[in-house]
C-alpha cells in the first residue's frame, strides 16, 4: 500500500523489509466510527473507532491476546 490519502501514519509493524508490512493510521477527518485504520501486508484494511481501538489495546495490555502468539 503506497499511499493512503488523508491519513496520518502512526506505526509500521516490522518495517525491516519492503514487503508491505502492516501499518496503523489515524484519519482525523474520517467519520468517528472509522477513524483508526489497520492495514495488513496483503492489502486488506480494518477500520474502527478510536474507542474500539482503545478497547483492543486495553485487552492486549491485560494479556488477553498473548495466547495467539507462539514462539
Amino acid at each position: 500500500m503506497n499511499e493512503i490519502n488523508g491519513l496520518e501514519p502512526l506505526v509500521t509493524f516490522c518495517g525491516e523489509c519492503n514487503c508491505g508490512c502492516p501499518q496503523l493510521f489515524v484519519g482525523p477527518s474520517a467519520p468517528a466510527e472509522r477513524r483508526v485504520l489497520l492495514t495488513d501486508d496483503f492489502g486488506q484494511r480494518i477500520q474502527m473507532s478510536a474507542e474500539q481501538f482503545s478497547s483492543l489495546v486495553t485487552e492486549a495490555k491485560a494479556g488477553k491476546l498473548d495466547g495467539i502468539v507462539t514462539a
